[in-house]
């Protein structure tokens, strides 16, 4: 691992260690350096801005200061060309237009060398992924269940029925490549699967949500998680997922 790698992952340790903090040896461990590799880096850390404080004696650590501004993020070429390729390919993903703008300021702050190679590496990374429905439509749902507000869609279902329904979004799920709408549907008063490429129509309604939750939809597949970003399995509830229920 390269230094400006380890001194961002060393600083992400300390701020999930919150004000418990953590010692110099387990910081050693998990980034697989030594001790003085790593108070060479907290050193660095702290000469760079980072509100980093320590604690001596048994029970001791470092962490950082709650409240206190931290650095510009600084990315690797390689980790800002996974974001790109990330998003590139994945333009059906709820709230991609927002990811790939939060990218784009983030790689504007880059320092000028690490930009260029970070542009030279893209150039390497090649996809070809469209978006199977329309702007319109995804940014009406990512808008309901941002706002937890009622969305009234048009729906055709597999059996080529078509109705409109208003529903209240939970959550998005994709499964085997296929983007769902997951929420509580008051036309069938019951939780229901909307394949989001079936909805033809969608419109955000002024009514709130009636506070449905994620527990109502059971509990997630092995192999599934939220993509909160921290390489955890998602919490578990009380009832099994099954089959999404057909609309």
């Amino acid at each position: 691992m390269k230094r400006v790698e380890r001194l961002h992952a060393l600083s992400e340790m300390l701020r999930r260690s919150g004000a418990r903090g953590i010692s110099a040896e387990q910081l050693a461990g998990e980034l697989e350096v030594s001790v003085r590799t790593i108070k060479r880096d907290l050193d660095a850390l702290e000469n760079s801005g980072a509100p980093v404080w320590s604690r001596p004696g048994p029970g001791g650590g470092y962490g950082l200061a709650v409240g206190g501004s931290l650095p510009p993020v600084s990315l690797s070429p390689a980790q800002a060309v996974a974001l790109l390729a990330a998003v590139s390919a994945a333009p059906d993903a709820p709230y991609a237009d927002l990811a790939a703008t939060g990218i784009q300021k983030i790689l504007d702050v880059l320092d000028p060398k690490t930009r260029a190679r970070a542009d030279e590496l893209a150039h390497r990374v090649w996809v070809n992924s469209r978006p199977s429905y329309s702007r319109a439509i995804k940014s009406a749902l990512e808008e309901a269940m941002d706002e937890q507000r009622v969305i009234r869609i048009r729906y055709t279902s597999g059996d080529e029925s078509t109705t409109t329904r208003d529903v209240e979004p939970v959550l998005f799920a994709s499964m085997n490549g296929q983007w769902y709408l997951v929420g509580w549907c008051r036309l069938r008063s019951a939780m229901r699967w909307f394949t989001v490429s079936r909805i033809e129509r969608a419109t955000v309604t002024r009514m709130a949500c009636g506070g449905h939750t994620i527990d109502e939809i059971g509990e997630p597949p092995a192999d599934a998680r939220p993509v909160h970003g921290r390489g955890q399995g998602a919490p578990r509830s009380t009832s099994p997922l099954g089959a999404p229920s057909r609309p």
